[in-house]
């Protein structure tokens, strides 16, 4: 099997960006697979000592096949240095497998991001390969579902071709098409809003023009009935995570032998996810939009 490197994007949460590469670390490939980190630069000087911080702890990380660090001379930003990031390695490479700094991973992610991207690489109706889940009962052991996802992926170079990075071209299509309601899960979860922000400057969500670039392309996203990532962003301070009872909490502990399955949308599954949605509005949207504010402006 050919292993993915993995890409990782950090900043200024050193205590974040630990918990991140431990768990990696600790997954059963982490020693045969390359590991490249993105490290942007300081927006400010409020910033640059935790920036400084990120920056020597990770030269100091090991346990991978390869560790290659990129330190931005400049502030990026996070969607630009995700985009560029993304766009080189999978040139390189043709297939990625994407972390940012506070995903914290089970000891078999790697493996079923790579067995994904092995068993659907030939596939070109699928976009990416999806570590995260929320914690809905009776998921399948894995489903597809439509469009993309950004809390520890995979994909494939051909399926990244598809990005667009224009928001406005990306809603114009989804108006043109009437298709708001099917994206925002039947109004459930309000990406058309998220993307109207972004082309406004509210945020610059690169995740949610992923999502709907793929959506737009009617391409699926494997996801496992168990989330084999947690995230622990959503403290506000961005110093240890407090949030460890509540719905982003998962048991990482699980494994399954990753299986092809039919190709088309789980439709069953999807209402799942809209009644998560509908049943934890507004914590859930509100602290999404939150992270999203706090990561991407």
């Amino acid at each position: 099997m050919q292993l993915a490197p993995i890409v990782l994007f950090v900043y200024n949460r050193p205590w974040h960006t630990q918990q991140t590469i431990e768990a990696l670390v600790n997954n059963e490939l982490a020693s045969e697979s390359e590991l490249f980190i993105y490290a942007d630069a300081a927006k400010n000087k409020e910033a640059a000592a935790k920036v400084y911080e990120v920056r020597e702890y990770i030269k100091t990380i090991d346990g991978f096949k390869k560790v290659t660090i990129i330190e931005r001379d400049k502030n990026w930003g996070l969607a630009d240095s995700i985009i560029d990031g993304i766009t080189t390695i999978i040139n390189q490479y043709g297939r990625i497998i994407v972390m940012e700094d506070d995903l914290v991973t089970s000891p078999y992610f790697l493996r079923f991001m790579n067995q994904g991207l092995e068993t659907y690489q030939n596939e070109e109706k699928i976009a990416s390969i999806h570590g995260y889940i929320y914690p809905i009962d009776d998921l399948p052991e894995t489903f597809f579902i439509r469009g993309a996802d950004c809390w520890g992926w995979a994909t494939w170079q051909r399926s990244w071709n598809i990005f667009e990075s224009n928001g406005q071209k990306l809603l114009n299509e989804l108006k043109k098409r009437n298709l708001q309601k099917e994206a925002d899960f039947n109004n459930n979860y309000s990406f058309t809003q998220m993307l109207i922000d972004q082309i406004n400057g509210k945020n610059n969500s690169w995740a949610v023009r992923w999502y709907i670039s793929a959506f737009l392309h009617d391409m699926l996203t494997l996801y496992p009935g168990k989330s084999y990532v947690q995230n622990i962003g959503f403290d506000n301070e961005g110093t240890h995570c407090k949030t460890t009872t509540d719905l982003f909490s998962i048991e990482l502990n699980h494994t399954l032998a990753l299986s092809k399955i039919e190709i088309i949308e789980d439709i069953e599954s999807k209402k799942k996810m809209e009644r998560f949605f509908s049943s934890n509005k507004p914590t859930f949207l509100t602290r999404v939009t939150s992270r999203i504010k706090r990561l991407f402006i």
